[in-house]
């Protein structure tokens, strides 16, 4: 039988042998892991919903765009949704970010956990900036993020929320609050808009939570995926326009975001399989990226691959990730940056990605020659 464990170490030959859907005791959900039953999934929010009361962010940080659908959903995402545009992160972004990683990069010296001292504070400074938070030092932030994820991570393996993660969240709260003030921030956007404090406070959370995750898990992926495939990394050393693309084929190996929950609203049948009202259905988003409907050789790391974009490591539908132009803007800089360090290798004791809903390594220590 699949253990948690099992699904948090390695949850790739459990996804393959059940696609294109099926059911996982461990959890008490069912699985979707084709990419094609996915779409259906995440298309459609009348069938299949986040507003439950079972869904696991929600439980530790309140209702949010990411936990309502219809109305409610576009009310609470709509204020925040214009500044994240293609167009408008490239301007408002590109330079922040580069600044950034350039502060970052050149603090590091070998041996170095790209993790803790690049991928994460970068994450934070970013997010911070984009809603216009009030100053915190980002050891601050990642220890407040860490135990909220940490919480998150356990609801969905049907543990209760940590006393932990809701004293972070509401740490958290308050220091999000003290900013909804700020004439120019987005959160007073959104409180202009309409939406109340606790509101405010919930989707900032969340963003905060999505765009730290996703770019730390999306950093230190890529560049474990490059750093453990020697071949493909020197077909990028000897062609740099390969990055982007072999960015986008480590998302497609393995997101960082593993998982989105949805909960079934009706009977219904999903390729043969007789879902109940009320069931739990997980969108395996790492299974979608294995397809072998859609990728050849779907468990190979192939930077020349040409359909790598076609993965859905940002879901898809009315909850398509808000800040996934602004976390690729940052993934291509830090990957551009760490990749220039001559000699750069992982060292032997760095652990590869692990985790139920949010997949990365829990460090990525390497070394390069000073």
């Amino acid at each position: 039988m699949v253990t948690v464990a099992d699904l948090e170490r390695d949850p790739h030959p459990t996804l393959a042998a059940i696609r294109p859907i099926g059911w996982i005791d461990a959890v008490n959900s069912w699985y979707v892991t084709s990419r094609a039953l996915a779409l259906d999934v995440l298309r459609d929010p009348e069938t299949f919903t986040v507003d439950d009361p079972r869904f696991s962010t929600a439980q530790v940080v309140g209702p949010s765009m990411l936990s309502l659908d219809g109305t409610h959903h576009k009310a609470h995402r709509d204020p925040f949704e214009g500044p994240f545009s293609l167009a408008e992160t490239r301007r408002r972004f590109t330079e922040p970010v580069q600044q950034t990683v350039s502060g970052l990069i050149s603090a590091l010296k070998p041996p170095a956990d790209l993790r803790a001292r690049l991928a994460g504070p970068l994450s934070v400074a970013v997010v911070a900036y984009s809603l216009g938070l009030p100053p915190a030092s980002a050891a601050t932030v990642l220890d407040w993020y860490t135990a909220i994820s940490a919480s998150v991570s356990g609801v969905s393996a049907g543990r209760p929320v940590t006393a932990e993660g809701a004293a972070a969240f509401a740490e958290l709260h308050k220091h999000v609050a003290s900013g909804i003030d700020a004439s120019e921030s987005l959160l007073a956007v959104a409180a202009h808009a309409g939406l109340d404090t606790e509101a405010v406070v919930s989707n900032a959370a969340v963003f905060m939570f999505g765009g730290i995750e996703t770019t730390e898990g999306m950093i230190t992926n890529a560049l474990w995926h490059l750093l453990t495939h020697r071949d493909q990394l020197e077909l990028v050393l000897a062609d740099p326009s390969l990055l982007p693309n072999a960015m986008e084929e480590s998302l497609r190996l393995e997101p960082a975001a593993a998982v989105v929950d949805r909960y079934a609203t009706r009977d219904v049948e999903l390729a043969g399989a007789s879902i109940r009202a009320g069931d739990m259905v997980t969108v395996s988003l790492a299974g979608a990226g294995r397809d072998p409907a859609v990728f050849d050789s779907p468990d190979d790391f192939l930077v020349q691959r040409p359909n790598a974009r076609r993965h859905l490591a940002f879901a898809s539908g009315p909850h398509i990730c808000l800040g996934m132009h602004l976390t690729r803007l940052e993934t291509l800089a830090a990957l551009e940056a760490v990749l220039r360090l001559p000699g750069l290798r992982l060292l032997p004791d760095s652990p590869p990605p692990v985790g139920l809903v949010f997949r990365k390594p829990t460090a990525l220590r390497v070394t390069w020659d000073a």
